[in-house]
């Protein structure tokens, strides 16, 4: 009877020896898993010019795409950019879908309880953007009026705190600012350097209606458990913070540096 007892004790801290080693090989360490694929996938909208837009020769490109394939070289790894609806971005990258969020999206309260992020890459702001000749002297005039947003970003509590009657959703800033330089909405929330740029390339009858509403810190997202990696993006955008490269960018971009605050 002991001989069976101590037979099945071993077996017992043998099975369990084995699940804990097939545990650790399914755990793989999140840099360590980027390293073995080869590749970095970061999710953007592709319809947020300049930041992530598709070209007339339908390239992705932009200040964003740019960045993330610098912080792709500089880990050895070749870019894989991934494109989707704002609205459920986040969703995908708690599934797993892509590595991380490197899509000018801004640190917010309720989105560090789902997801990391990393230092910041750019700093910007909340801009109310209404149609050129509008009769709105304040952002404040606004209120009772329809202000037109995307889905899923922080500008919809701003519309909110302006007290807009309406607050119209769309998928990117394309439509956003196509039905305000028509006429459909009173005012669109956007960032302000969309929002400029986009004033600035003729396409659009708009211009900006006061200072900016509030500033953000724009970082890459990552999953609560991806922490190496984090921590190694982190490594690489102080680097490029240093010497210069994100400014570099910017400026190709933008026209101007909006990497510090």
């Amino acid at each position: 009877m002991k001989t069976f007892l101590r037979s099945l004790a071993v077996l017992t801290v043998t099975v369990l020896l084995l699940g804990l080693a097939a545990c650790a090989d399914t755990e793989t360490d999140s840099l360590q898993r980027v390293k073995n694929a080869g590749e970095i996938s970061f999710a953007m909208s592709g319809g947020y010019p300049p930041f992530n837009f598709y070209s007339q020769d339908n390239e992705l490109v932009g200040f964003d795409v740019d960045v993330a394939r610098e912080v792709a070289t500089r880990m050895g790894l070749t870019l894989k950019p991934v494109t989707t609806e704002w609205s459920g971005i986040i969703e995908g990258l708690r599934s797993g879908v892509y590595d991380g969020i490197l899509g000018s999206m801004a640190v917010t309260e309720d989105r560090l309880k789902v997801v990391n992020f990393s230092t910041p890459y750019y700093y910007s702001g909340a801009q109310l953007m209404v149609k050129s000749g509008s009769p709105l002297a304040l952002p404040a005039d606004i209120k009772g009026r329809i202000v037109g947003v995307v889905t899923g970003t922080t500008f919809a509590d701003d519309a909110a705190k302006l007290g807009a009657g309406e607050v119209k959703l769309y998928k990117d800033d394309t439509q956003t600012l196509t039905e305000l330089s028509s006429g459909v909405v009173d005012g669109v929330i956007t960032d302000r350097v969309v929002g400029v740029n986009a004033m600035n390339s003729g396409k659009f009858d708009i211009v900006p209606l006061g200072a900016p509403l509030r500033s953000e810190d724009i970082a890459v997202a990552f999953n609560k458990d991806d922490t190496t990696l984090l921590a190694e993006v982190d490594r690489i955008l102080a680097a490029m913070h240093e010497d210069g490269t994100l400014a570099r960018l910017s400026v190709k971009w933008l026209k101007t540096d909006i990497t510090t605050k």
